[in-house]
C-alpha cells in the first residue's frame, strides 16, 4: 500500500468521495453531516491523501488546518471490502506524523455517535485521541462527538 499526496482531480477519487458523502448521508441527517465534497476538500488549507494498494484507491484522508497550531481530521474513509484490514490504522498514523510534521500541535476530528461510527470511535481511542467539546465551527450536537489529541 502507498499513501500519496492527491490532488483531487481524477475521476477515481470523486468517485471514492462522492460514495463516502452518500454514506453519510445515509446515516446522518443533513444539519449533523460534517463531511466535506470534493470542491471543501481542494480549499489551500487542506492536504488530502489516497491510500494506493496495487493502483486501487482503498483509502483516503486529509487534514484541515485550522490555525497555526491546530489541524482536523476530515474525509478518513476505507473501502468496504478493506475495512479492517489495517487500511485505518495505516493513514491514521500517517496524517498524525505528517500533521506533526507540518507544525501542528493539536488534531481533533469531528465523528457520529451512532453505532454505526464505533469502529471509528475505537481506531481514534487507539491512536490516542480523547473526547473533548466542539472545536472551531462546530456546535454540540447529540449525533456527533469530539476528538482531539495533542502532538508531540
Amino acid at each position: 500500500m502507498r499513501i500519496v499526496v492527491d490532488d483531487l482531480s481524477g475521476p477515481e477519487i470523486a468517485a471514492f468521495l462522492e460514495e463516502h458523502i452518500r454514506e453519510m448521508r445515509a446515516t446522518t441527517p443533513p444539519e449533523s453531516k460534517h463531511a466535506l465534497a470534493l470542491d471543501g476538500l481542494r480549499r489551500p488549507e487542506v492536504t488530502f491523501w489516497s491510500v494506493r494498494d496495487e493502483g486501487v484507491i482503498v483509502g483516503c484522508g486529509a487534514i484541515k488546518a485550522l490555525d497555526d497550531v491546530h489541524a482536523e481530521v476530515k474525509s478518513m474513509r476505507t473501502a468496504a471490502a478493506r475495512k479492517r484490514s489495517g487500511v485505518a490504522s495505516l493513514l491514521l498514523g500517517h496524517l498524525i506524523a505528517e500533521a506533526a510534521r507540518m507544525g501542528f500541535t493539536r488534531l481533533s476530528l469531528e465523528t457520529g455517535s451512532a453505532e454505526f461510527f464505533a469502529p471509528a470511535r475505537s481506531l481514534y481511542e487507539k491512536f490516542g485521541f480523547t473526547y473533548c467539546e466542539p472545536f472551531a465551527d462546530y456546535r454540540p450536537d447529540p449525533l456527533s462527538v469530539f476528538m482531539t489529541r495533542t502532538l508531540s
